[in-house]
Parts: C-alpha cells; sequence; structure tokens
C-alpha cells in the first residue's frame, strides 16, 4: 500500500498554481513556478480566449482555483465593481457593484478602481477608495464592507489589500488620513494601524531638493516576508522603508533613503529589500531582519534613478527593473552596481510601461502599455528572446499567471494565453 501510495504522489500532475494577489504571493516577489508556460504569442498565436470589458482599466487580475477576479470602474454609472470570470473560457460568473456618486479626484491616467483584488481561496477583498473596502466569498456573497472615510489624492489610489492569514494589509493613502492598516479577515474590524506622519524632506544633505518634485506620498503596496525565521511586513513610505511585525503592529526596523514620493513596492530577495523611489528618486538596498534604525547597514543607495512605476525582480544576485521608459536594467544585488542598462524596443506605438516583472526560471516577462510583452533572459549579460504583441491594446496591468497561462488585462479586453 505505501509503494502505491508513493507511486501515485509521484505520478500525479502538479495542481496549477493560484495566483491570488497582485504579484502572486504575499511575499510579492512576482515569481512562478508554472509548467509549460508559453515563450511566443500573438493576438492570434496561443490565444486560448479573450473577453471584452466594460471599460478602461489598470488593475491586475488574480486567479484561485477555476476563478478569476478583476476590479472594474465604470465610470459613466459611477459604479466600482468586482468582476469574477471563468478560468476555464472566460464566460462572466458574476459582477458585484457599489455605486459612488461623491466627487474623487484622480488623475486623467488613473481610472479608479486601480488596486488589484486579493483572495485566499475563501474570500476575495477589495479596495474601491473612498467607496470602501469590501469581502466576498467566492460565489459573490457579500461577507463584510468596511467605510475607512474619504480618500482622495490629485493623483487617485491604488494600492492593493493582501490577504495573509487571517489578517487583511491595505495601504490606505496616499490622501489626507493615510494609514497602513491590517483588518480582521473575518469580520473587517481594525486590528492595528500605522500613521507615518508629516514627513521632513528638507535640508536634506544626500540630494533632495525640498521634495522634488513636490509632492510627497507612496503608492505602494506592502508585501509580507520571511526574514531569519520571523515574519515581517514591508512599506516604503516617503523617505523611510519600514518593516513591522504583521501580528501586532510593532514596528521592527526602518531605513532612511528614499525620496519623498514613491511609486514600486518593495522587492525582497537572498535576505535583502530592494525599495525604489519614482520620478528620478533614490534606490536602497538593506538586509531584513533588523532591528532600529538600520540607515548605517543599508547596502548602497543610488541617487536620481529612471522613472519607475513598476517592481522588478531578485534572481542570482542580480537585481532587474523595467524603468517607465522602456529601458531594462540589472544591477548587483550586493553593491548595486549597474551591469548593463538597455533599451527594449517595442513592436507597439507605446513602448513605456507601468507594468511589474514577472520571473519564471531564467526568465523575465514585462509589459509595455502597447501590450506587448518582452520576455528578457535573467542573467547579467542582456539577452531579448522575443517580444510578443497583441495589438497595441492599452495596457498598465501586470501579467497574472495560473494554469499555463497568462493573464493580461488591458483597456480593452482580459486575455488568456497558453499553449493550445
Amino acid at each position: 500500500m505505501k509503494i502505491l501510495v508513493a507511486f501515485l504522489a509521484l505520478s500525479a500532475p502538479a495542481l496549477p498554481a493560484n495566483w491570488p494577489n497582485w504579484r502572486g504571493g504575499t511575499d510579492g516577489s512576482g515569481v512562478t513556478t508554472e509548467d509549460k508556460l508559453p515563450l511566443h504569442w500573438s493576438a492570434t498565436k496561443n490565444v486560448r480566449w479573450k473577453v471584452p470589458l466594460p471599460e478602461r482599466g489598470n488593475s491586475t487580475p488574480v486567479v484561485w482555483g477555476d476563478r478569476i477576479f478583476v476590479t472594474q470602474a465604470i465610470e459613466k454609472e459611477k459604479r466600482r465593481t468586482l468582476m469574477c470570470f471563468a478560468k476555464a473560457d472566460g464566460k462572466l460568473l458574476w459582477t458585484k457593484a457599489v455605486t459612488y456618486d461623491a466627487p474623487e479626484g484622480t488623475h486623467p491616467t488613473n481610472s479608479y478602481c486601480s488596486a488589484s483584488p486579493s483572495t485566499d481561496g475563501k474570500r476575495v477583498v477589495v479596495c474601491h477608495g473612498s467607496a470602501g473596502v469590501f469581502c466576498y466569498d467566492l460565489e459573490g456573497t457579500e461577507l463584510w464592507r468596511r467605510d475607512l472615510g474619504k480618500q482622495e489624492f490629485e493623483w487617485g489610489n491604488a494600492s492593493s489589500p493582501v490577504l495573509h492569514g487571517d489578517r487583511v494589509f491595505l495601504y490606505f493613502g496616499p490622501g489626507k488620513g493615510a494609514r497602513l492598516l491590517a483588518l480582521d479577515a473575518a469580520t473587517g474590524r481594525d486590528v492595528w494601524s500605522f500613521a507615518a506622519g508629516k514627513v521632513d524632506v528638507t535640508g536634506r544633505t544626500d540630494g533632495f531638493r525640498g521634495g522634488e518634485p513636490g509632492v510627497i506620498c507612496t503608492y505602494a503596496t506592502p508585501i509580507v516576508v520571511n526574514a531569519g525565521g520571523r515574519e515581517e511586513l514591508l512599506m516604503p513610505f516617503p523617505r523611510f522603508l519600514r518593516a513591522f511585525d504583521p501580528a501586532t503592529g510593532r514596528e521592527l526596523w526602518n531605513c532612511d533613503g528614499l525620496n519623498p514620493l514613491v511609486y514600486c513596492s518593495p522587492i525582497f530577495g537572498e535576505g535583502i529589500v530592494v525599495a525604489m523611489g519614482g520620478f528620478f528618486g533614490t534606490t536602497i538596498a538593506v538586509p531584513a531582519g533588523g532591528s532600529g534604525d538600520v540607515t548605517a547597514k543599508r547596502l548602497w543607495q543610488t541617487m536620481r534613478t529612471k522613472n519607475r512605476l513598476g517592481s522588478g525582480v531578485i534572481h542570482g544576485g542580480h537585481v532587474y527593473i523595467f524603468d517607465t521608459d522602456g529601458f531594462a536594467e540589472c544591477l548587483e544585488l550586493k553593491t548595486g552596481k549597474t551591469v548593463y542598462i538597455e533599451r527594449v524596443t517595442a513592436a507597439g506605438p507605446k513602448g513605456d510601461s507601468w507594468s511589474s516583472m514577472t520571473l519564471h526560471g531564467d526568465r523575465i516577462y514585462i509589459l509595455n502599455q502597447s501590450g506587448d510583452c518582452h520576455v528578457l533572459r535573467a542573467a547579467p549579460k542582456f539577452e531579448k528572446l522575443t517580444t510578443n504583441a497583441i495589438g497595441s491594446e492599452l495596457t498598465n496591468a501586470s501579467l497574472a499567471v495560473s494554469g499555463g497561462c497568462f493573464f493580461i488585462r488591458t483597456h480593452e479586453h482580459l486575455w488568456c494565453i497558453g499553449e493550445k
């Protein structure tokens, strides 16, 4: 019997992995171990299905089992929705909507519902900004909702919730009253919160100039990592990268050196955290697992880097980044030394990128705003393997991965890309 059980365990096919959060797991690494992911596709080749979406949107899908969840604003009707699709064929299974008709500012390129959902296979949580935070089961039944107050900022909001154990971690910002929250996943009640308060960016001696470019905010989504046997919740705020005990909200350590404007989430690998600012800001690297002010233990800091909206990946002692204007960068993880900077030629008209990288083995997949997906070699020598174009549909989301397929959300469609 034991031999039979062992044989069945070895011969059983691997179950398709879920993609429950923006960038996959709660560690936000963007890493997938899926099998048989396609290297090549087009608007017709290796397209399993595509379905139209009602309006534009910047959020990324998440996947659990046979279901895909996407947040979607219906701006003309002042509705904010969560849509559930069948993974097999893209059929719309259900939609849950709330109406919010009060004025709420945002940037013209940032539609409402830019935050991605988060799921743990039992519940799905979405943050609709000022309209509130909502939790549903996988059939669309509402379990709870929270009104966290008005959240208004001149460029809107985009930070996604993260379901982890019995907590929902959420940066509710970057407007007035912005704070990092831990909510009870079963009830939505506050467990703890952290408000960073005002940040002094004047009188700096390390290249800052009074809060350049005049905006102080963060759009990052927090991540949960394991560092030295303990869990750390990592969140970059203006100027400081901070680590918290996820259970209590106690600050474990902080590191100075970020610029006042932060777009990207941090990335973690090989025991090191890399955090990046936006708009020609700074990049810092520091070992995780510290205590108190660890600025003196910072491994490196680079100044006036290229603009970055998407998060990178760490692989084999190197950090890989795709800048907003279409340059691929490779840096040494422990020193920050630039190994290469290469422009990646787009197939469509928009080579800029708002998306984050996905790592599969030694391949890096990265979308640009034309919906092209560049496939790069994760190696210290630049190598572009291919560029896959789907027809110049404006794309600001990142890839989701499950069941040997990539899921691409554009302003027009939800695509399922996989070998037939």
